[in-house]
């Protein structure tokens, strides 16, 4: 450790090792005794990072702001019992905040299968923030708790291997008000970047994210097509969703299919591009958009550029960013955000909606202390 303090293990749901996931591992929590007079959250909260600031130090373009979860973060999530997580999926909730949903959550606690398990090990946690000053970090404002008063799962798990070990969200997207969250449903972790899913589907809320209830009629099984569209990410525009999706895992590709906004919940209303056109109905119509291997995705219209923006990792795990003149590409080439020799372990970019300008943030998670951090680029360059 670059600074004086201890380190303490805690068991957490799963790991996500370089590219990897595993079920059940320990995540260690770093604990950093704080100089006498020091502002604890200005202390280094990740292992071997340089720099004073306690951030990594990247040569670009990609810089780190802050670190958003975590028990050095500002927003000391360790307060709703949430010391590991990782993800963090945003999206703007029409009424001036942005939900964030976030994976596999560590926390304390006695032992309590109701909790999660016994080590309130929760398959999602959500956070809300309505902070438009990116520059010094995120700041939350609220989660929604459960009887314990830590932050609550979402959507129940039974974390049985080989039955369902996780229900992870994959993307968020508000409709008239009411909050749609795909989750994918995992049936077991397999080797590094790899895992398998029972199906896919959409969770409801009416109440910003503080209850949830599962939409079955959405669920698309692991077969076929729907295969193709397991993990997801939402985009809003022209008055429809675009839901940008991969198989199961890491190093895969991409494909798209889109829905009238009001018609989200109705899976025959969806259309599938097939390389030339869109084909309602037919998800085994539905073509790859984007070669070379991706991991989670993200993708946003960019005002700045006049693009539209996919964030993912690529096949060496570098956070990469590719660029498109319409929803369906062609997708450009990926220019490397933040290598993943200068940030290993490294996985999952989401880009922040109230991004503006040329300053684009985006939420990457560092799987060496199992937390979530906000990053900055600059599209001026």
């Amino acid at each position: 450790m670059n600074r004086a303090g201890t380190s303490q293990h805690v068991a957490a749901a799963r790991t996500r090792a370089f590219g990897a996931t595993a079920t059940f591992a320990a995540v260690t929590i770093l604990v950093v005794a704080a100089p006498a007079g020091a502002n604890p959250n200005t202390v280094n909260p990740i292992p071997g990072l340089n720099g004073t600031s306690g951030l990594p130090q990247l040569p670009g373009p990609a810089n780190a702001v802050a670190q958003a979860t975590g028990m050095l973060s500002a927003n000391r999530t360790q307060d709703q019992n949430v010391l590991g997580t990782d993800l963090g999926i945003m999206w703007d909730n029409g009424n001036g905040q942005i939900l964030t949903a976030f994976g596999d959550s560590a926390g304390l606690g006695i032992p309590n299968l109701l909790a999660g398990s016994i080590w309130s090990w929760r398959s999602s946690t959500l956070f809300r923030s309505s902070d438009r000053d990116l520059y010094d970090g995120m700041t939350f404002d609220s989660t929604p708790r459960d009887f314990l008063g830590q932050s609550k799962e979402l959507i129940p798990s039974p974390k049985i291997p080989f039955v369902e070990i996780s229900r992870i969200p994959t993307a968020g997207v508000s409709v008239d008000g009411v909050q749609y969250l795909s989750l994918m449903s995992v049936k077991t972790w397999g080797d590094p970047g790899k895992w398998e899913t029972n199906f896919s589907g959409l969770a409801v809320s009416g109440d910003n994210g503080e209850n949830w209830i599962e939409a079955p009629e959405t669920n698309r099984p692991n077969a076929d097509g729907n295969r193709n569209f397991q993990m997801s990410a939402f985009m809003k525009d022209g008055g429809y969703v675009y839901q940008y999706g991969t198989p199961p895992g890491r190093g895969q590709l991409a494909y798209v299919a889109r829905v009238p906004e009001r018609d989200i919940r109705d899976l025959g209303k969806y259309e599938y591009w097939n390389g030339g056109e869109w084909k309602k109905g037919d998800v085994n119509a539905a073509a790859p958009i984007v070669f070379g291997g991706v991991g989670e995705l993200s993708v946003q219209y960019n005002q700045y550029l006049g693009q539209y923006l996919m964030l993912t990792t690529d096949d060496a795990n570098s956070v990469v960013m590719r660029r498109s003149p319409t929803p369906t590409g062609p997708w450009g080439p990926p220019e490397v955000l933040v290598d993943t020799r200068e940030l290993p372990s490294a996985y999952g970019a989401y880009i922040h909606p109230w991004s503006s300008g040329p300053d684009l943030y985006f939420l990457t998670t560092v799987h060496s202390n199992y937390n979530v951090l906000l990053l900055h680029t600059s599209l001026a360059r």
